[in-house]
């Protein structure tokens, strides 16, 4: 296998895949995720599509809208939040207020798909592809809720999960490498960064011609690199704290920020540029501990 270097899907979903001659790529990831062909429109304007999120380091995460109104927000997150469930939901109810314009009838809710691309391990599970939709099924008949004939006609859909919200859950690191069909071949790229020329699923052709790293720009090619680096030192930092809490026990100094090992942590984490409260939340110290911290090392 001739490894062919590609640019990583987070930067692409904050740079390229925004412009409309690259939707191919994103329609081609969908199309194969959700087995069925999807054609993006437009990108709504929305706190997913926010310019002050296109530097976070950690999350990255993109809202698309589809020929039937129906909305996609693609979430790509590096490194682990216990509360993660949490917000998947907070954001399929959020796009669906959003986009609900006073007076219009609730027939008008648009349909959700929430694609969570992570890189940790997400719950207690042994596979690497999740999916989760809504069913409402009889407690005393074991039937399964229906719409009626009237309900699918004017709806224009067949099953009552085609009203709620439905959640797909890829978690990368699970992946063995071994492609076994077209979404295993999008999730090797998701992985390594790299496609075996035998790979053919939808928008994949699409990435090696136009995700190749030789092919930026110096000066995109210089950002591309910070951002590594701080995705390196991002995730080397959180993973060193935790290691270090673990190891030495401290709880208690942890939290009033006594602990030397996460101070360091802190004072790293905050020199890279990454937020007060991503910090106090990854680390699990309060934001006032965390600030006390900075303003020994003289940070703040």
């Amino acid at each position: 296998m001739k490894k062919r270097p590609l640019i990583s899907f987070d930067w692409a979903l904050k740079r390229l895949l925004r412009q409309k001659a690259n939707f191919g790529i994103l329609e081609g990831f969908l199309s194969t995720l959700l087995k069925k062909d999807i054609t993006i429109i437009s990108l709504p304007e929305s706190e997913s599509n926010a310019v002050d999120l296109q530097n976070k380091i950690n999350k990255v995460d993109l809202l698309c809208e589809n020929e039937f109104k129906e909305l996609m927000l693609i979430e790509l997150q590096y490194n682990s939040e216990i509360d993660y469930f949490h917000r998947m939901l907070f954001g399929t109810s959020k796009i669906i207020t959003d986009y609900m314009k006073e007076g219009l009838g609730y027939q008008e809710v648009k349909k959700v798909y929430s694609i969570n691309i992570v890189y940790f391990d997400l719950g207690h599970g042994t596979d690497y592809v999740y999916h989760g939709s809504t069913h409402f099924n009889g407690i005393h008949d074991q039937d399964s809720l229906q719409l009626t004939l009237n309900q699918r006609n004017l709806f224009k859909i067949q099953d009552v999960s085609g009203i709620y919200p439905e959640y797909y859950i890829l978690k990368v690191n699970r992946f063995n490498d071994i492609a076994k069909d077209s979404l295993d071949e999008w999730i090797y790229y998701l992985k390594h960064n790299e496609l075996p020329k035998s790979y053919h699923a939808k928008g994949l052709n699409m990435v090696s011609e136009k995700l190749k790293y030789d092919k930026m720009e110096k000066e995109a090619k210089l950002q591309y690199d910070a951002h590594q680096k701080e995705l390196a030192i991002s995730y080397s930092v959180i993973e060193t704290a935790k290691y270090e809490g673990k190891a030495e026990g401290k709880a208690e100094g942890k939290a009033e920020g006594k602990d030397e090992g996460f101070a360091e942590a802190a004072v790293k984490f905050y020199d890279n540029g990454v937020d007060i409260t991503f910090i106090a939340k990854n680390l699990s110290i309060s934001e006032d501990a965390l600030i006390a911290i900075l303003k020994k090392a003289g940070r703040l």
